[in-house]
């Protein structure tokens, strides 16, 4: 059967055309009608397939480094580029005008728009077929996605819009639509989870399709961020329980695990919908922009892509900070990150014929043939697969095929440990032991066979998730003060090119809106009623 990454090139009732509202996607009026489509389960999973992919293109394209790892401390962009904010997001200076900040709105109520009209639409189709299973089972996925979306939307932008019905609002003309509390946008997301685990099978159907699992995970991680954001302290035993029955079900059947090789995982495609993979974005080379997986594109040395493959930008490096937290042999530092000496003889271009190899020693800029060096002396590795000279697909502009991981099983490990040490911030339960020491052990280290803290937990996510897009919110759901001081006992400068000295960066974190982005301008200008204070939904 076809791997859902081809999907998205189908087009379905619910391709969405431009509205006033970004958050109101409004179906494409000369689409297929239900008399005469979604008769068939490939029919809906060429539907629910887009929703894997091109619905988060905006977002995976800038703002996910920008927001997940640059705000977090784990990464710097290029000084003065302004595809980036400039340094807004290094310093905290983002502001409602910022083009990343429209693009995660943009395309986190894409995400949730389309999945909410394929849910209506097949719920209105099953009334029509003898068998709606096969409906059931899209339904499930799209309320997956839906709340995928929406726990981004409380994550990234806390009290925002819930949009239940865009077509009817749309259709009304009345865009007039409060801000919600970020409470009730997580638990709007958490019903999603809740019915996609009731509706998903045990196992994907196809490569890269969620299941329960994948269900189960959202919730736990979800449960998690409550407990710790909202100081909801009975989410922890939930978080726990969620994760735990995960756990059970690896430990049972061992069709989830730990994958063993952490860098291929995330430098080769052939390792796309492996074992530890529980939920990703699913892309193909071929289809380039919005299709594609542009990472590499942002993270490499523009001589490894150019002239195979489009340009390597540098535009997002390791920061000093995040180079230092590495504790002394932790694999996952040179499985991460490019330095010094990292070497790839299966990427090949006429500036490397020999193989690529990562070389800073250069002392002047003139004498740097590859221009290679950064501010960190440093490139991010995961998400680059290289020039395609290895059998690796990669397209003319640079975009690649490999998934982009949103929840892998390590999550879940970690997840389990952080909740059981829960209120108490501390936890010599065996159980917990063993979950975290599978992740930390992988990575070469030795186990901790004593207590577990927050802080340490919080540590070994920092460093197995890095550039993953989820520190930033790990920081976040600390509170304003703890994040505050993790925030602004960084290191985000970067070193001259000498290596002499660093360029130090304040971080400018003094308020707790900076939790959160700001709305964008163009939806606060067309709904003013977003300058209001939030209300309740439920």
């Amino acid at each position: 059967m076809k791997n859902i990454r081809i999907l998205f090139f189908f087009t379905i009732t619910a391709m969405f055309a431009s509205c006033k509202k970004d958050f109101v996607n409004r179906p494409s009026e000369n689409g297929p009608t239900l008399d005469n489509y979604y008769n068939s389960e490939a029919e809906v999973n060429a539907a629910t397939g887009y929703l894997y992919n091109a619905v988060w293109a905006n977002y995976i394209d800038k703002a996910f480094h920008a927001v997940g790892e640059v705000l977090g401390g784990n990464a710097l962009t290029s000084s003065g580029d302004v595809n980036y904010g400039s340094n807004s997001y290094v310093n905290f200076t983002v502001l409602s005008t910022d083009p990343l900040v429209s693009s995660s709105w943009q395309s986190f109520y894409k995400a949730a728009g389309n999945a909410t009209v394929l849910i209506t639409t097949f719920e209105q189709k099953k009334s029509l077929v003898v068998n709606p299973s096969y409906l059931d089972l899209g339904i499930a996925e799209a309320r997956f996605i839906r709340g995928a979306a929406y726990f981004d939307i409380g994550r990234a932008f806390g009290d925002a819009p819930i949009v239940a019905d865009p077509v009817a609002l749309a259709g009304s003309g009345d865009y007039s639509v409060p801000r919600y509390f970020q409470k009730d946008v997580l638990r709007f997301a958490l019903e999603d989870f809740k019915a996609a685990e009731a509706g998903l099978p045990d196992d994907s159907y196809q490569p890269g399709r969620v299941t329960k699992n994948s269900a189960k995970g959202m919730m736990a991680k979800l449960y998690l961020y409550r407990a710790t954001m909202l100081g909801s302290a009975e989410d922890y035993d939930s978080a726990k329980n969620k994760a735990k029955e995960i756990i059970d079900y690896a430990n049972t059947t061992g069709k989830i695990g730990l994958y063993s090789d952490y860098e291929k995982m995330f430098t080769s495609a052939q390792a796309n919908n492996n074992i530890e993979s529980l939920f990703a974005l699913q892309w193909t080379a071929a289809a380039t922009y919005g299709g594609g997986n542009p990472l590499q594109i942002y993270q490499s040395p523009s001589t490894l892509l150019k002239p195979v493959t489009g340009n390597g930008y540098s535009s997002v490096i390791p920061s000093l900070d995040l180079l230092a937290a590495y504790d002394p042999g932790d694999n996952r530092k040179g499985w991460s990150i490019m330095q010094q000496g990292f070497t790839r003889t299966d990427w090949t271009n006429v500036n490397f014929p020999g193989g690529f190899v990562y070389d800073t020693t250069y002392v002047n800029s003139s004498d740097d043939p590859f221009k290679i060096k950064t501010g960190t002396r440093t490139n991010i590795l995961k998400y680059v697969v290289g020039t395609g000279t290895n059998g690796e697909e990669v397209a003319s502009t640079g975009h690649t095929s490999i998934n982009t991981y949103i929840l892998r099983y390590a999550d879940v490990l970690l997840i389990y440990a952080e909740a059981v040490a829960g209120t108490a911030g501390t936890t010599s339960d065996a159980t917990a032991l063993d979950a975290f020491n599978m992740v930390h052990t992988r990575a070469g280290l030795p186990a901790v066979t004593t207590s577990l803290t927050k802080d340490l937990i919080l540590h070994e996510r920092r460093v197995e998730f890095a550039f993953e897009g989820d520190y930033w919110f790990d920081v976040q759901r600390q509170g304003y003060e703890k994040a505050k001081a993790i925030i602004n006992a960084q290191e985000r400068g970067t070193l001259n090119y000498n290596g002499t000295a660093i360029d130090h960066i304040a971080a400018n974190f003094n308020s707790p809106g900076q939790l959160f982005l700001p709305i964008p301008q163009s939806e606060t200008v067309s709904d003013p009623k977003l300058f209001d204070p939030a209300v309740s939904y439920y």
